[in-house]
């Protein structure tokens, strides 16, 4: 035949391709799932919903959720309720209420503790007021900042001598809160054994006992601008000042049995309870020199 009469197949609607090997079912799933609405219809295809939107139509699921939250609402309660248990956060929320001026005149008092005459801490209704309303009241932002910063200048005279290194720099940091451990568990003993009826608390005496990182500070920085005589100027009148600063405010919180009842105290335990206070007092030059003075060489 010739190739002009030759008569190529047309394919009818509905028909597949004779040279095509498979059926093609794309035009199938195009119409089952991805053809276009007609004009006017507001109907969508069924088959368009998705598995999170029909999980969430489901009435089962929806009680599901608000049965969670409300438990999530319940265990957020009895943690708020029960939190300070185990951490007194509205406690510490008192020692961290602080602001500039009262840190100035906090640092002050820590190194001119002898100008300082009134050394009565401050109360309304029966509760002493906010540290930053009283220079005399006990706070914690101090003694942190004041240790974060000592373990720092510690790694920086360390590293100015070439003797730096993470292990010894974490060694200064534990000794320094073992001592601090070791002094609070101390004199709270003490206190029960002398049977001092006191409103010194646990967090008062880390507060107190915190405030000697303020002149180790001062002692290492000026060890290394200007060496041992620097170092030793420095510390020692640091060291002179924590002691009366400790003297004149512990001497109220211990004797404050006696101050409050209006009775005097017996001439034994009066005596016990200023050494006692002597003692807390001494300690603290002794350790401002054991954990500073192979910082400065």
């Amino acid at each position: 035949m010739p190739a002009s009469k030759r008569r190529i197949p047309v394919s009818q609607p509905g028909m597949a391709d004779p040279h095509q090997l498979f059926d093609d079912t794309s035009s199938a799933q195009s119409r089952g799932y991805g053809a276009q609405r007609a004009p006017g219809d507001l109907s969508y295809p069924a088959a368009s919903a998705t598995p999170q939107a029909a999980f969430l139509a489901d009435p089962v699921s929806n009680m599901a959720m608000a049965y969670g939250s409300s438990l999530a609402a319940q265990g957020k309660e009895l943690v708020d309720k029960n939190i300070d248990r185990f951490i007194p956060v509205t406690k510490l929320k008192y020692y961290f209420a602080v602001d500039t001026m009262y840190v100035g005149r906090k640092l002050g008092l820590l190194f001119f503790p002898y100008l300082h005459q009134d050394w009565e801490v401050q109360y309304q209704q029966d509760t002493p007021v906010a540290p930053r309303f009283d220079v005399n009241a006990p706070d914690l932002y101090i003694p942190a900042m004041a240790f974060i910063t000592y373990v720092l200048v510690a790694g920086l005279a360390l590293g100015t001598q070439d003797r730096f290194s993470p292990d010894l720099l974490g060694l200064q940091a534990s000794s320094a809160l073992a001592w601090l451990t070791l002094e609070v568990l101390a004199i709270l003993l003490s206190l029960y054994l002398v049977t001092v009826n006191t409103d010194l608390t646990t967090i008062d005496l880390v507060a107190f006992l915190g405030y000697k990182y303020v002149g180790m500070i001062g002692g290492v920085l000026m060890g290394l601008l200007f060496g041992k005589i620097g170092y030793y100027l420095v510390l020692g009148w640091c060291c002179v000042s924590i002691f009366v600063f400790m003297i004149r405010t512990l001497r109220l919180k211990i004797l404050a049995e006696a101050a409050a009842e209006g009775v005097p105290v017996r001439e034994a335990r009066n005596q016990l309870r200023m050494y006692l206070t002597m003692a807390v007092a001494a300690a603290q030059p002794l350790l401002m020199y054991w954990l500073t003075f192979h910082l400065v060489r």
